[in-house]
Parts: C-alpha cells; structure tokens; sequence
C-alpha cells in the first residue's frame, strides 16, 4: 500500500511541484529532488525491489546525475533541472529513462515554442503586474525546463517498471 501510495500521489504530487516552481521563479529547490529520491528508497524496501534491480535504478541515476551535469556545466541547463532530471532517472530505471528522455524533450520544445511566440506579443496591462510572468515573458529568461521534465515523467510514469512492481 506505501508503494503505491508513493507512485500514484507522492511522485506525481513532487513532480507538479518542481514543475509550478520552476514556472513561478525558474529553480527547482533542491530539497524536492531529495524526497524525490528518499520517496524511492522507502518505494524499493516496501515494493521488496530485488537488490540488484534497485541498484540498477541507483546506476541509472548517477548516469542521469552524471549526463545531467555536464549539460550544466556546458551552459544548457539549470542546475535544478539536472538534478531533477537524475531523481527522475532513479525512479525509471534504464528501463524507462530513454522513453522518460525523449517524452521531456518534446515538451520541452513545445515549451520552448510556445514561450518563443508569447514572448514576441506584448505582455497585457492585466498581467504586467505579477513578477513571475514578467520573468516568464522576459526574452532573455531561459526556459523553465522542470515544466517539461515533470511532464513527461507523469506521461511515462504509468509505463514502468515501478509502477508495475507497486501494483
């Protein structure tokens, strides 16, 4: 019943999280991708996970960790955006993660798209006010790319390996 539990609201609820935070001032706090991932630990002990098959998905994160990093360190992504992306890793496995990768990237480019064209219209009177969208709208802002991870997670989660094993 934890694991469960964990899959079905406690990962979709981090996730939306990140994503509305991220929208909102551009971080992810980091402390979310801790739960994140102490969320998969408690999965794996009440999902009695095989040993060899968590370890596999703790690989999986530290490559996630390790691919994330290096896109950070070359300038195209965001700090917390790479370590989301390594929690989320975690939790899919290589089972799922190159599915979870491609899902993020698609809506990260309908983002990208969508952002790129509202940036181009005049923010509206009505909303110049909030900070955030002033941020958003802003045309030398980045953009919010834990929107699109989170997205494409919940797209995937359903999809793996874990969900299976909580069910």
């Amino acid at each position: 019943m934890i694991a469960q539990m964990l899959v079905l609201f406690v990962v979709p609820a981090l996730l939306a999280l990140a994503a509305g935070w991220d929208l909102a001032s551009f971080t992810i706090p980091n402390f979310l991708s801790l739960i994140l991932i102490a969320a998969f630990v408690l999965f794996a002990g009440a999902a009695h996970m095989p040993l060899a098959a968590a370890g596999l998905h703790g690989l999986a994160g530290a490559a996630g960790l390790a691919v994330s990093f290096t896109l950070f360190a070359l300038g195209y992504v965001g700090g917390g955006d790479a370590k989301l992306f390594a929690a989320i890793a975690l939790w899919f496995g290589f089972g799922s993660v190159v599915d979870f990768t491609l899902v993020a990237a698609l809506f990260g480019g309908g983002l990208a798209l969508a952002l790129l064209s509202l940036r181009s219209l005049p923010l509206p009177a009505a909303l110049s006010g909030q900070g955030w969208i002033n941020r958003l709208h802003d045309e030398k802002s980045g953009i919010p790319y834990g929107v699109a991870l989170s997205a494409g997670a919940l797209v995937i989660l359903p999809h793996t390996d874990v969900f299976r094993l909580a069910f």
